[in-house]
Order: C-alpha cells, then structure tokens, then sequence
C-alpha cells in the first residue's frame, strides 16, 4: 500500500478549509483516511493545527507528501522558529 500525505477538503461552498491527512494513493480525495494530521485555513492563511510528529511518523514508514504539504511544512517551521525569537 503506497501512502500519501496530503489534503482533504472539508469546507462549505466557497469557503475552503483542508485537512492534512495520511491516505492510501488509490483512494478519493475527500475519501476514508489513515490519519488526521492537521488542519489548513487558506482563507486566513494560517495553519490552524499541524501535529509535525505524526507527520514525521509516517514519513519514517515510508509517506510521501505532496508538494502543497512540503509548502505548508516549511512555512509552518518558518513560523515557528520566528516565534521561538520573540
């Protein structure tokens, strides 16, 4: 089974908001998942939980995250490296 880390739309019409989850490569986009491993608003533009353990988890088993994910893990640790200076 070749898994995928990657998004899964849950908003309404017109208002957009992504979980980041662990899912079999065949299945649908919004389909059954493995694992919840966050969750994206892109109309704030903020990720509003992101559980980086989880997700290095399954990358330790062999996940491959998509390239929307790879963005939103870089800019997610930018955040909060910034913060961590404060």
């Amino acid at each position: 089974m070749s898994v995928k880390i990657r998004l899964s739309r849950i908003g309404k019409k017109n208002r957009p908001y992504w979980r980041v989850v662990a899912v079999d490569s065949r299945k649908k986009r919004d389909g059954a998942y493995l694992d919840n491993l966050g969750t994206y608003d892109p109309i704030k533009h903020q990720v509003v939980q992101f559980h980086t353990d989880k997700i290095a988890t399954w990358v330790a088993k062999g996940a491959v995250c998509s390239p929307t994910v790879i963005k939103l893990l870089k800019t997610h640790s930018e955040k909060k490296v910034a913060s961590a200076k404060k």
